[in-house]
């Protein structure tokens, strides 16, 4: 599915059904429309599966300095510590 149909303005509005059939059908993987051999759109078919989540969020967050994460965040004992679940 990494076929590349590289096509003119011209030439897509001519073939557009087609050419979201074989899309659709997936023989191509994508669509570059051209106009004056410069690309300005490109065409790919629907995902059908979501893309995994793991590691989606790599990077967005950030420790800053000074922060220990292996430190408990409360000065004071837990409840759960104490034996008590619910309050």
């Amino acid at each position: 599915m990494d076929d590349v149909l590289r096509v003119s303005a011209t030439e897509f509005k001519a073939r557009c059904l087609a050419i979201f059939k074989d899309l659709e059908a997936r023989r191509i993987g994508r669509v570059l429309v051209t106009r004056r051999g410069r690309p300005v759109a490109e065409l790919t078919p629907v995902r059908t599966q979501l893309p995994t989540l793991w590691g989606a969020h790599r990077g967005s967050v950030q420790v800053m300095p000074g922060v220990d994460l292996t430190e408990p965040a409360l000065d004071e004992p837990l409840d759960a510590a104490g034996g008590v679940l619910h309050r």
